[in-house]
């Protein structure tokens, strides 16, 4: 099947369902094998990121003030963010292609749900969560492909859900989308404002968004931009 998504210069180009499988299962693939590596290197990393769990914390006000506190946490990796969530008094479960990773989740939280699953063909009813977090899960999906994705968080959210998306910024407007090297997969970051457009066009209107400038210590000097966003169709909180 061939359908049409936007470059990152805004032109809509041919691709096929065929190519983003494709990609998926190298990613997978990827991620299997630095599984172990992954979840020593990442396990604690909220200790030391205080605004991270500030708006992890804000993600969680919203959805628990929508009625509906169940949450996916999709490309979970090893589980750590997903039992936060569950702290933060969420019926969190977590989501990963990398069937190593949630190994690892369900091996570390054995009371909280971990699927195998992909983010471009949720096995969720549509409609059924309050909210979505998507920490840096994107990353690895090309520009023209991301539309596919953001729908299915879009379907999956109840009228007025939340979606939390994390990923890194661009070098500035010029540049909405740009590649770097990454030591899982070849990764993109994108300018935040063209990011909101597309969430917008996937009907998710931006609610706030969190940039955090990189430190002297970052191995990368990319500025981290959470977007919080809303499906329309409940009165907003």
């Amino acid at each position: 099947m061939t359908s049409t998504s936007p470059d990152s210069s805004g032109t809509r180009q041919p691709y096929k369902e065929a190519d983003l499988f494709r990609s998926q299962l190298s990613i997978r693939e990827a991620y299997d094998a630095a599984a172990p590596t992954y979840a020593r290197l990442f396990r604690d990393e909220l200790r030391d990121r205080p605004l991270d769990r500030a708006i992890l914390g804000a993600f969680a006000e919203a959805v628990r003030a929508g009625g509906d506190g169940r949450v996916a946490d999709l490309g979970c990796g090893p589980g750590h963010v997903t039992a936060h969530l569950d702290e933060l008094g969420l019926a969190a479960f977590g989501v990963d292609a990398s069937a190593a990773m949630i190994e690892l989740a369900r091996q570390a939280y054995p009371g909280l749900r971990f699927d195998v699953g992909s983010m471009a063909a949720l096995d969720i009813a549509g409609g059924a969560l309050g909210g979505v977090l998507s920490r840096w899960s994107v990353i690895h999906t090309p520009p023209r492909e991301l539309p596919v994705i953001l729908a299915e968080f879009h379907r999956v959210l109840a009228p007025g859900g939340h979606l939390l998306i994390g990923f890194s910024a661009t070098d500035g407007p010029s540049h909405p989308t740009q590649v770097f090297d990454h030591a899982v997969a070849p990764a993109y970051r994108w300018w935040p404002d063209h990011l909101a457009a597309m969430l917008r066009e996937s009907g998710l209107a931006e609610v706030g968004r969190m940039i955090r400038e990189p430190q002297p210590t970052d191995r990368r000097q990319f500025q981290e931009v959470q977007l919080l966003a809303r499906k329309a169709g409940a009165e907003a909180v």
